[in-house]
């Protein structure tokens, strides 16, 4: 493992512990086991440490792809990209719960947070074939932004291993955002939810399946 991970490593532990506002480079050093020399020169704050969290998961989902969702409607693979976040993201629930609990504390936050979110959302909609460019580019990215931070708070509290009760929320999150201006208005033709959740499910069994066998 790098330096530059062991660092956004120690920060994502150390949020499970206490809220970001009592973390300091020190602390983050110490629990990387890298001097702050060596921190100094991978990250300039704590808040650089968490976006470069942030864009790891990026990549993460954008390289998991599945081909096989290219013929499926934008709706559909919008669903699997945030559901593949989701499963990217289930290693960190402490400390997003400990940094969304924090958010509402802290409205300067909150805000940022929002960029980091909006630009990785961004990216979301790109993988699922959807424009992210232009004033509804954004639009969209932003509408997603809270969409996601919605499904969040029911995803931190959900121990089910298929998380049953997130794909409910983010099937439920994404019929609302349909009506939101500017965002998802040309998503149609939308599957039944059942469906899409006993698809993602068989999915799982046979990615887990593939995982043991190796």
């Amino acid at each position: 493992m790098s330096e530059r991970e062991k660092i956004i490593d120690a920060l994502m532990a150390l949020l499970a512990e206490k809220p970001i506002e009592r973390i300091g480079l020190a602390d983050i050093a110490a629990k990387a086991s890298v001097s702050l020399a060596q921190l100094r020169g991978e990250f300039g704050s704590v808040f650089a440490i968490l976006a470069a969290q942030m864009k790891a998961v990026d990549q993460a989902v954008l390289a998991g792809g599945d081909a096989d969702m290219a013929e499926e409607t934008p709706r559909e693979r919008l669903f699997d990209v945030l559901m593949r976040r989701l499963e990217t993201l289930k290693p960190h629930r402490a400390a997003l719960r400990s940094l969304m609990g924090s958010a509402t504390r802290n409205p300067g936050l909150a805000f940022a947070l929002n960029g980091l979110a909006v630009r990785s959302q961004k990216w979301m909609l790109t993988a699922a074939g959807i424009s992210a460019t232009g004033t509804k580019g954004m639009v969209r990215a932003q509408g997603l932004a809270m969409l996601f931070a919605s499904v969040l708070c029911t995803f931190v509290d959900d121990d089910d291993p298929g998380l049953a009760r997130t794909m409910a929320a983010l099937d439920r999150n994404l019929s609302r955002g349909k009506r939101w201006s500017g965002f998802l208005d040309d998503l149609c033709c939308i599957p039944a939810a059942l469906c899409r959740t006993r698809r993602w499910r068989a999915r799982r069994r046979v990615d887990e399946a593939g995982t043991i066998a190796a």
